[in-house]
């Protein structure tokens, strides 16, 4: 049965995407429980730290939303689920129900590659595989457990696929980073960060179209991401380089007792 949270969603592309992004950024544990993927990654990230469907309508009976309930809190996480377009209308409004709250809200963003040209600038330096560096770079700007380089490396390192890992430098300084796995002609981009001091001048463009290059390069015909909806400096940024929505989601945890 069809969710209001797929009116207007083109359901094949969004499966498309949200079946790429568990390899684009893989757990370090992952179960296939039915038609969910259920991954844990010590709590670094909430795509890498859910029950997310994968398939559209899918559902959860109540013992199978009770095993994964019990499969999170034995990890030390609370119970998490993304509620996508392919989510089925039981099993959301039963998540509902059970008093799963609303930890954060993210648009998927789709772009063609069409017009964009294989080019990369000088100053993007892109790896193959994650280095030190990379990824210690991106831990140092980042907050909270995103912060934790360990985490971030556990699931960075896990990749299979084509990926590039970049860098940008500045007379030999690293000062922004970001990285794109390519899969069967689509290319996710993602953990694009730019140093404080460095912000304001363009860099996270430069360094998204570099990133679109190399995506092209690797016969990629189109790009995606995921994006908080509160973030108003990164959605108008990805809107004006030509990302449109494709669909909306919320990341709902239920919070462990005591």
């Amino acid at each position: 049965m069809a969710t209001d949270m797929a009116r207007g969603a083109d359901t094949d592309l969004v499966l498309a995407c949200e079946r790429r992004i568990v390899n684009a950024w893989p757990s370090p544990a992952t179960l296939l429980i039915d038609d969910w993927v259920v991954r844990f990654a010590g709590g670094y990230s909430g795509r890498a730290n859910s029950a997310s469907p994968l398939k559209p309508g899918a559902e959860l009976s109540e013992n199978t939303l009770a095993l994964i309930e019990e499969l999170f809190r034995s990890d030390g996480l609370p119970p998490c689920i993304r509620l996508t377009p392919l989510v089925g209308a039981a099993t959301l409004a039963m998540v509902k129900e059970r008093g799963y709250v609303v930890r954060d809200a993210s648009f998927g963003l789709i772009r063609s590659l069409d017009d964009v040209t294989a080019e990369i600038e000088p100053d993007l330096q892109i790896e193959a595989r994650p280095s030190a560096d990379w990824i210690a770079g991106v831990a140092a700007r980042q907050t909270g457990i995103k912060a934790d380089a360990g985490k971030l490396a556990a699931i960075v390192e896990g990749v299979r696929l084509p990926a590039a890992f970049a860098t940008w430098l500045i007379a030999g300084e690293p000062v922004a980073y970001g990285m794109s796995v390519a899969e069967r002609g689509m290319a996710e981009i993602g953990s694009v960060v730019v140093d404080p001091a460095h912000r304001g001048q363009g860099l996270g463009r430069r360094l998204i179209a570099g990133l679109m290059g190399w995506a092209r390069a690797m016969d990629c015909q189109q790009a995606y991401l995921q994006v908080d909806q509160t973030n108003a400096v990164a959605n108008g940024l990805y809107r004006s380089m030509g990302f449109q929505h494709l669909y909306a989601y919320e990341t709902r945890v239920l919070e462990l007792a005591g």
